[in-house]
C-alpha cells in the first residue's frame, strides 16, 4: 500500500510494518515521529546488521509477548535490500508491535519494494527530496514566527544550501535560532558565514567532541576549520545548550535514574544517533563540574561581547581548557 508522507495521519496502525524509503532524510525523521506519536509504544532502535547477525533474537522479540509486555516501535536503521529475507519471515506470524524499516533510494525493480507496494496491509512511504517552494514556506514561517527581519535573497541562499532535504534545513534554522538571540533582523553576509561553516565541521560536531574530551577529533576540527566572529558567538551558543543538556540528564542520574532512561526521558527528545556521544560526555563529567563549564561560558559571552576581535582566539582557548581539564579537578 503506497501513500505519501502527509496522508499518513489517516492510516490506521493496524497496518503494522512501515517501509520508508528515499534520500530526504528530514522528512522521514517526520514521518518516523508521527508514528510514534499515534502509537505510544517504547522506542527500540535497531541497524540491519545487527539483526543480520543477531536474527534468532530478534526474531524471538518479534513473536514472544506477554499481556504484561509494554508494545514496542521497532526501527530498523540503514536498510538495504538484505533486510528483505529477515521481513519475508517474520510477516507470517502475529506482529502486536509497530516495526518502522527505514532504508535509502529502492529502485523499482527491488523485492522489498514490490512486496509493500502490491501488500494491502502493509505500507510504503516514499521520501523524495523537497520542492524548493516547500522549502521556501518552511524557512519564511520560522521567520515570520520569530518575527526576524530577512530579504528573500537571504532566505533563497539558505534554502539552496539544503540539497532539497527538509531536514538539512531544519538543522540551519536551529543553527541561526541558537546565533540571532535577541537580534531582529539576519543579513546575507550572516546566513553565507553560519551556513558555510557545515562545509566543512558543523558547530554541532565541535561542541560534541569538545564535551565528550575527544582531543584528537576536537584539535583536528579546528586546524581545518577556518572560524570567524561570528562563528565564536554560535559555537559558545551551541557550548550553553549542549552543557544544560548534560547537566540536567547528570542531576536525574543523581536522584537515582539509571542513564539509558535519563537519555530516554530527556525533553527535548535525544535523537538516537546522538545518544552514544551524550554517554561518553555524562561518563566524563561531573555535576559541579558541568555546572562551572557553564559559568565560564556566561562569562564568555559576556568577554566576546566586549572583545569581538578577540572572539576566536577567546573561544580556541575555552575549547583547550575544556579538553585538557580532568573532570575531577578544578576549572
Amino acid at each position: 500500500m503506497i501513500i505519501k508522507s502527509f496522508e499518513l495521519k489517516k492510516v490506521s496502525l493496524d497496518n503494522k510494518i512501515f517501509l520508508i524509503y528515499g534520500e530526504n532524510d528530514g522528512l522521514k525523521k517526520e514521518i518516523r515521529t508521527e508514528i510514534v506519536k499515534q502509537f505510544q509504544g517504547k522506542e527500540i532502535n535497531y541497524d540491519e546488521n545487527e539483526i543480520t547477525k543477531d536474527f534468532e533474537g530478534f526474531t524471538n522479540l518479534i513473536k514472544n509477548h506477554s499481556l504484561f509486555d509494554d508494545k514496542k516501535i521497532i526501527t530498523i536503521n540503514r536498510c538495504t535490500e538484505r533486510i528483505s529475507e529477515i521481513i519475508f519471515e517474520i510477516i507470517d506470524h502475529i506482529i502486536d508491535d509497530v516495526i518502522i524499516i527505514d532504508t535509502g533510494i529502492l529502485e523499482k525493480k527491488s523485492k522489498l519494494r514490490n512486496f509493500f507496494e502490491k501488500s494491502k496491509e502493509f505500507v510504503i512511504i516514499p521520501t523524495y527530496k523537497d520542492e524548493y517552494q516547500s522549502l521556501i514556506k518552511i524557512a519564511r514561517d520560522f521567520f515570520l514566527k520569530n518575527k526576524i527581519n530577512i530579504s528573500q535573497e537571504t532566505i533563497n541562499l539558505l534554502v539552496s544550501r539544503c540539497n532539497g532535504d527538509r531536514g538539512y534545513l531544519k538543522l540551519e534554522l536551529n543553527k541561526i535560532s541558537n546565533y540571532i538571540v535577541d537580534k531582529k533582523s539576519i543579513s546575507l553576509k550572516e546566513i553565507y558565514t553560519l551556513t558555510n561553516l557545515s562545509e566543512n565541521f558543523t558547530a554541532t560536531e565541535l561542541v560534541d567532541s569538545s564535551l565528550a574530551k575527544n582531543s584528537q577529533k576536537t584539535c583536528s576540527i579546528l586546524n581545518e576549520s577556518n572560524y570567524s566572529q561570528e562563528d565564536a558567538f554560535l559555537i559558545l551558543r551551541i557550548f550553553l545548550q549542549k552543557s544544560k543538556r548534560i547537566l540536567s540528564i547528570l542531576h536525574k542520574i543523581n536522584n537515582g535514574e539509571n542513564i539509558d532512561s535519563a537519555i530516554q526521558e530527556h525533553k527535548p527528545p535525544i535523537f538516537w544517533k546522538d545518544k552514544p556521544i551524550i554517554k561518553k560526555q555524562i561518563q566524563v563529567w561531573k555535576y559541579d563540574k558541568i555546572q562551572e563549564i557553564i559559568s565560564k561560558i556566561n562569562s564568555l559571552e559576556i568577554m566576546i561581547k566586549k572583545n569581538n576581535s578577540l572572539s576566536v582566539i577567546l573561544l580556541k582557548d575555552f575549547i583547550y581548557e575544556i579538553i585538557n581539564i580532568k573532570p575531577n579537578n578544578s576549572f
